[in-house]
């Protein structure tokens, strides 16, 4: 289930827009800031998997929409600290595991009711397909959410969005080892609670 599995929403121009507004107003925007051309090709570009990937973090689809704004905010304002000679992805990710960590810290104590999601077609599948991929997809969203945010950070960049360790190390500001080990302990959490063991 890759970034461009047509899970996630399209970018709307208005949030796009208030990124832009928002971040060439916050407090020490002093660093360089992007142009706004490439700011919002990398916006397109980028909005589905930052979306997919905070939800695969655990922030709820009612939220989902704000985090990736203030993602966009805080890359916007934080793009002098961006080495464009590596890849955007796993930079973005890095922002996005922080604003998650910080809607857990958060909301820890709140009681959440799931929504129902969204029924949207999908002709290019038969039906029994689109049960079953999105059983496939519940499984997964549980087991993950049985992970500490560093091994579900971790396994879903590797697993699910296909970023090499050396760069999620990088985005997280942690060390190689430690990324390989919580890669390797989520990954046994998660296998285990795909087989149904305690």
């Amino acid at each position: 289930m890759g970034a461009s599995d047509g899970d996630g929403p399209a970018p709307s121009a208005t949030i796009k827009r208030e990124v832009q507004s928002a971040a060439s107003l916050a407090p020490g925007a002093t660093v360089a800031i992007p142009d706004d051309t490439a700011f919002a090709a990398a916006y397109d570009a980028e909005f589905e998997a930052v979306w997919l990937y905070l939800r695969r973090l655990g922030v709820p689809e009612a939220d989902v929409e704000d985090a990736v704004h203030d993602v966009f905010v805080v890359a916007h304002r934080r793009y002098g600290t961006y080495d464009p000679s590596r890849p955007l992805r796993p930079w973005l990710l890095g922002i996005a595991f922080r604003i998650a960590a910080q809607w857990r810290r958060r909301h820890r104590l709140e009681v959440s009711v799931p929504e129902p999601g969204v029924e949207r077609p999908d002709d290019a599948r038969a039906p029994d397909e689109v049960v079953a991929s999105r059983q496939a997809s519940r499984r997964l969203q549980t087991a993950l959410a049985q992970l500490d945010i560093d091994q579900r950070a971790v396994v879903v960049m590797h697993d699910l969005n296909g970023i090499p360790v050396p760069e999620i190390a990088t985005a997280l500001d942690v060390p190689l080892n430690t990324v390989y080990s919580r890669l390797r302990l989520g990954r046994a959490k998660v296998t285990a609670a795909l087989r149904g063991e305690p």
